[in-house]
């Protein structure tokens, strides 16, 4: 007599392949995202196509207002912070359209940014150079001024020499170099000779900036070393720069009718290379860190640098590598860059 077999479900269940179990939960909770994932998360996806545009057209932000587009510019690359927040958004939301939307600003901040992270620098170069804001306030100047001498620069520019500590730092930097020059709070030291030393107008009112010519033994350069205008972030007048601005023009025009073919720009120019109202200064010369450094070289503040407005530009050199030195007491980091003299 045949005997009927009962299955307890429950048993079934349990010898049902994992992977089907875990297929048969899954499935519903997929379905759902896919039929409402197109249609949630909107503000996300256009707060991602705005962080995108923004990105992408940043040179058309208005300075109308507080000077915002300037204020966008100097801290562009950290506008790439904004993605994991949207991305978090989007998957909180369960959001086909919002993901697909981040799509733009990632493209748009690699292109923009996304080739500072490669190692474009090289051994050798005929020439280094430094620039350094020493901060009038420094703690210890001394001690700036003996690191600054053996960072093996040939051309060391320092900016914000306090007028009672320029005795300090020409004591501490002769032996390394023999050749100087200061105007107002700006100097020049260099191994050597150095000729046709003026200062130069940027319409500040007293002297912060100059141009030497440094006799290196491959030729000569045309070396300008400059501090432009402080700028302000107001609650009031939002981001004032005007003075900076103006500064910048200045400064432009004379690199432009300089006669020299080889020109080396050193300073603390108080913007990026990104800001608009440095293009009279960047539209004519090269970064060395966007030419040959290594990722962003952020020299401002010392404690926790967030951009570079410490600058290295040259016009009839070519760069060959690019860096920032150590911290000296000052809330700049020095910058460096060795290029060679064709």
């Amino acid at each position: 007599m045949a005997r009927a077999f009962m299955t307890d479900p429950a048993e079934t269940d349990e010898r049902e392949p994992a992977s089907r179990r875990i297929g048969s939960r899954l499935g519903p909770a997929l379905r759902r995202w896919r039929d409402g994932g197109w249609t949630r998360g909107l503000v996300p996806a256009g707060a991602a196509l705005a962080l995108g545009a923004a990105m992408i057209l940043h040179a058309e932000v208005p300075n109308a207002v507080g000077n915002l587009g300037s204020l966008w510019e100097t801290f562009l690359p950290w506008g790439g912070l904004l993605v994991p927040v949207l991305l978090t958004a989007a998957v909180l939301r369960r959001s086909f359209t919002a993901l697909l939307a981040l799509l733009l600003p990632v493209v748009v901040w690699l292109d923009l940014f996304g080739g500072l992270f490669s190692d474009k620098t090289a051994a050798g170069g005929d020439l280094t150079v430094v620039t350094h804001n020493v901060d009038a306030a420094n703690p210890d100047p001394r001690g700036a001024a003996r690191q600054l001498a053996g960072s093996g620069a040939d051309v060391l520019a320092l900016q914000e020499i306090a007028g009672a500590r320029v005795p300090l730092y020409e004591q501490e930097l002769a032996d390394a170099y023999p050749y100087h020059t200061v105007q107002g709070t700006v100097g020049l030291w260099s191994r050597h000779p150095l000729r046709d030393t003026a200062p130069v107008d940027i319409g500040m009112g007293w002297k912060r900036a100059l141009r030497s010519t440094v006799e290196a033994p491959q030729g000569d350069v045309a070396v300008y070393a400059a501090h432009l205008p402080s700028v302000r972030v107001e609650f009031r007048s939002g981001f004032t720069a005007g003075r900076r601005d103006d500064a910048a023009r200045m400064l432009g025009r004379t690199i432009a009718a300089d006669p020299a073919d080889r020109v080396v720009l050193l300073g603390d120019l108080n913007g990026t290379m990104n800001d608009r109202a440095l293009a009279p200064v960047t539209a004519q010369m090269r970064s060395t860190q966007g030419a040959a450094g290594a990722g962003m070289g952020f020299s401002w503040p010392a404690g926790f640098p967030m951009a570079r407005i410490d600058q290295i530009m040259v016009k009839g050199l070519e760069p060959v590598s690019s860096w920032t030195l150590g911290g000296t007491g000052s809330d700049h980091l020095p910058v460096a860059a060795t290029v060679d003299l064709p």
